[in-house]
């Protein structure tokens, strides 16, 4: 890589150094910008050619140099005819202006060490391009190097190089001298020209009369630069001493032989023996054979052969060789009438440019690139041109790289792009651009895409030609994968929508739709979803077309794995828009069925995912259940219950202490779930006091107006009597049956017992202490269960009846004392009698504990009455309540009722109401404080 650089470097120093020592202090520096030496060319390829700029302009020269310092070997009169021959060839060239002739740009200008002049672009000589590289930089550019003449270059050139002969011969009256592949140049575009005019001979004779050129002698002394080249040279010129135009034709014929060749020549002469040799190649002329130019095709041999004659009247003369079959190709007389392009009329030139599609995939590419491309492009100054040199110029860019049509092609549509006069022309052109379309978006730069491509897009969908709109609406999928998503987003489709919505065309209004449907793929969900199937709501035109283009796109966005449709939106928005289309009257049976199976798959995939979501919700639900009665169980691992009845008595007991404890109501599940886990953690003084922050939030929440209920005066109990003594006092009697009591768990919760008097429910909703507490009592209440007395057994739930589980029927006692317990219920027959021994009290005792404080009536009586009393309220129509008897029966949580079957007040079809239909009652509140003192 190193050794690379180095070697860089010192050929880009050795050009600097080789350009300023010959061009600096040259005149021509002072308007010219000297760049990189690239060729060579003129008599003995002296002059060493150079690219560069007009300083002005920026218009691109060639700058051809003669260094002096070739010449130092010479004497200085040697150097002086040599440098007036130079001068003197330039001077000519200078003067003559032909598309034949090198086109000199800056005349000659001389400095003490270069002679220097500008030309139009130049690649190189014929020379250099057929292998003679003599004062070239070393190493050779490859450009030229690697160059190859294609037939139709070969052809045109030489038919190039005779109609400048032809200009010489005929208008000038000039014989050039010296033809040969030095004098030949290629420009820039390809095309031949002649230079190199030391030696021409103009004629003697009036313009009217028969030519005369003199002719000197050939003088061996002179140097080589001061004569012509002698293997190129007419045997006239050394033999007889003559010249005349057929001269320069005897050169055509040895150039067209060394084309052929590789740059060889048909002969080699001997410099110091001019005349010998002369003489032995007149002798090889008149005996010139078929064989010696078989590398010449067939079809120019002859013509060849005539050129190379001995005598010079025999030969053809220039405007007869611009006529042979040869150059009668079809590439060849392309290049020509593009050469000739300015001498013709609009009207030719248009049926020339027709034409032209047909010629450009016969010619090489760069041949196309280099002469007919700029020619092309050359004819957009010309607006009414345009759409006939547009195709073609397109054409060429499908066969250029992306590096060459950003180079050479681009830059030259930026004003076409933005054409819009004439307007059929513009029309013409907005057409031919959007059929190529996906050329200009593969190989535009994005910047330029979105700066000229995409503009000239949005121009065609606002144009007011319908073909062009039509014809942009089919070809915009075509290319849709090409737009960023941004332009097509806030720029292209919003154009599409007004051109569907505004347009008076039914065929641009289904093309929109169509358009729509085919780039959908290329749109995000929720922008189809948001702005696409909206806009298909507000399309007025019922025509049974569009109907169906609506239908597409619905079902386009409803199938695409990338789009679909919410179900929100299916049931909301697209089904309600679809079925009344569906019955359109334009529309056949088919397009019916088409709707019918759309709205279908449509429902069908409703149902479906709105049945599973309302499943995995009942999934979820159950497992929540399940997870809540799993957490309740593990809390009370220590006292499980043993049978399914008594699990059910659990979850109504644990729900009515939950609302006991809480005082909110039956409906508000979630605040009785969180009062349940404060519970554990909570003492029953905060408890109270959250219980009547609910209750105010309650009121300020719902601020209802209370129905005005009747209460019944109680005389006031003077005195308060505690519970727990009530219950010491009366737990003497129990002496009939002794009763095995588990431990209670210290996170235990005692609620306070309501007895209402005859046929009232006995509801105890303790978490893990109920049956510890129930167990130590059963021994003396007695309960009467459906068909048979349950009998007392320690191992068997208190609880719990084979016939109704988690239904218990008991009889209390009076309504202002608590029940004598010294009636016991006889067991059956056969059953094992239980031996009597002492009560048991450590379950009371551990009950009031010191993890839990005695709660007095008055504690309890703080707890939000009215909400506590909701409970118990009858149902509108039940009988009316005493003061010692509550008749009404209660349906706990739905899910069981319990109360003495005995008592005609429970009748069945009162169990129907929930709790939450309850109304207060001042019977029940009655009964509580004859209960509480």
């Amino acid at each position: 890589m190193e050794s690379m650089l180095n070697k860089l470097k010192s050929t880009v120093t050795k050009v600097t150094a080789d350009v300023t020592s010959a061009v600096m202090g040259n005149p021509v520096t002072r308007e010219f910008d000297v760049g990189r030496h690239i060729a060579s060319g003129g008599n003995g390829l002296a002059w060493k050619i150079f690219n560069g700029t007009k300083k002005s302009t920026k218009q691109e020269v060639a700058v051809f140099v003669f260094d002096k310092k070739l010449i130092d070997k010479y004497q200085k009169f040697e150097k002086d005819q040599i440098i007036d021959s130079l001068k003197r060839g330039v001077q000519q060239l200078t003067r003559l202006r032909h598309p034949r002739l090198l086109t000199v740009q800056h005349p000659l200008e001389e400095s003490r060490d270069c002679l220097a002049f500008c030309t139009e672009p130049v690649f190189a000589s014929l020379a250099n391009v057929l292998g003679n590289w003599e004062n070239l930089p070393s190493p050779v550019s490859p450009d030229i190097k690697d160059y190859n003449l294609y037939d139709v270059e070969t052809k045109y050139g030489l038919l190039q190089v005779s109609e400048g002969l032809s200009f010489l011969h005929s208008s000038v009256k000039m014989v050039h001298g010296n033809i040969t592949p030095e004098n030949i140049i290629l420009n820039k575009s390809g095309a031949w020209k002649i230079m190199g005019f030391d030696f021409c001979v103009s004629s003697s004779n009036p313009s009217e009369q028969e030519p005369k050129f003199p002719c000197k002698e050939w003088d061996p002394n002179l140097p080589s630069l001061c004569l012509p080249n002698p293997e190129y040279l007419a045997p006239e010129y050394i033999l007889s001493v003559s010249c005349e135009t057929a001269s320069d034709m005897y050169s055509l014929g040895t150039v067209m032989y060394a084309v052929f060749n590789k740059g060889k020549p048909i002969f080699e002469v001997n410099k110091q023996d001019i005349y010998k040799s002369f003489s032995r190649q007149l002798d090889q002329l008149s005996r010139l054979g078929s064989s010696s130019l078989s590398n010449i095709p067939e079809e120019v041999r002859e013509h060849v052969k005539l050129l190379l004659n001995v005598t010079p009247t025999v030969r053809p003369d220039a405007d007869q060789m611009t006529k042979i079959p040869f150059f009668d190709d079809v590439g060849a007389v392309t290049l020509q009438y593009f050469d000739t392009l300015f001498q013709r009329d609009n009207l030719q030139k248009s049926q020339f440019f027709k034409g032209l599609p047909k010629v450009l995939p016969k010619l090489p590419k760069r041949v196309i690139v280099q002469r007919i491309l700029p020619c092309l492009t050359s004819e957009f100054v010309n607006p009414d041109m345009v759409p006939f040199v547009l195709p073609n110029v397109l054409l060429i860019a499908e066969e250029c790289t992306k590096e060459e049509y950003v180079k050479l092609i681009l830059p030259e549509l930026g004003p076409v792009f933005k054409q819009q006069e004439p307007i059929q022309a513009s029309n013409m052109i907005l057409l031919i651009f959007l059929q190529k379309m996906d050329l200009l978006l593969t190989k535009t730069p994005p910047d330029e895409i979105k700066n000229s491509v995409l503009p000239m897009v949005y121009r065609a969908l606002e144009a007011p030609s319908i073909q062009i709109q039509e014809l942009c609406l089919n070809i915009i999928p075509t290319f849709a994968n090409l737009i960023d998503y941004p332009s097509m987003k806030n720029a292209l489709i919003p154009r599409i929508k007004n051109a569907c919505l505004q347009t008076s065309s039914l065929a641009v209004r289904v093309n929109s739709l169509v358009c729509l449907g085919k780039i959908l793929e290329y749109l995000d969900k929720w922008f189809v979803l948001d702005d696409i199937l909206p806009f298909l709501q507000q399309i007025p035109s019922k025509e049974p077309a569009v109907l169906m283009g609506i239908l597409g796109i619905y079902k386009c966005t409803f199938t695409h794995k990338k789009l679909g449709i919410t179900k929100e939106q299916l049931a909301g928005k697209v089904l309600p828009h679809l079925i009344p289309l569906s019955i359109e009257n334009n529309l056949n049976l088919n397009q019916f069925n088409s709707f019918i199976s759309v709205i279908k798959e449509m429902l069908n995939r409703l149902e479906s995912e709105h049945k599973t979501k309302l499943e995995q919700l009942q999934i979820m639900q159950e497992q929540q259940k399940s997870l809540d009665i799993g957490n309740q169980m593990n809390a009370s691992e220590e006292t499980k219950v043993t049978n399914v009845g008594s699990q059910h008595i659990d979850k109504v007991f644990n729900n009515i202490g939950a609302d006991f404890l809480t005082g909110g109501e039956s409906e508000n599940k979630e605040d009785g779930l969180q009062n349940k886990h404060k519970r554990a953690s909570l003492t029953l003084e905060e408890k109270q006091k959250l219980a009547k922050e609910q209750e105010q939030a309650q009121k300020l929440k719902s601020q209802q107006p209370l129905k005005p209920q009747v209460h019944t005066p109680v005389a006031p109990v003077k005195q308060t009597k505690d519970l727990t003594d009530t219950l010491m006092d009366n737990m003497s009697s129990l002496t009939s049956l002794s009763v095995s009591t588990p431990k209670i768990s210290a996170s235990s919760t005692f609620t306070s017992v309501p007895s209402m008097g005859v046929g009232m429910m006995f509801s105890t909703p303790i978490d893990n202490t109920k049956r510890n507490l129930t167990n130590g009592l059963n021994a003396n209440m007695g309960f009467q269960t459906s068909g048979f007395n349950m009998p007392v057994n320690t191992n068997q739930n208190l609880f719990s009846s084979p016939s109704t589980p988690g239904v218990t029927k008991m009889t209390l006692g009076t309504p202002s004392t608590l029940p004598n317990f010294s009636a016991v219920s006889v067991p059956p027959a056969g059953a094992k009698q239980t031996q009597q021994r002492p009560t048991d009290m450590s379950a009371l005792n551990n009950l009031f504990g010191p993890q839990k404080p005695k709660v007095s009536m008055n504690q309890l009586s703080q707890q939000k009455p009215n909400q506590w009393l909701n409970q118990f309220v009858p149902p509108q129509g039940s009988p009316g309540m005493g003061s010692s008897v509550m008749g009404t029966p209660m349906n706990m949580m739905g899910q069981s009722a319990f109360g003495m079957q005995a008592n005609p007040f429970f009748s069945p079809q009162n169990f129907a109401q929930p709790p939450t239909t309850m109304t207060n009652s001042s019977s029940a509140s009655n009964d509580l404080k004859d209960l509480f003192g």
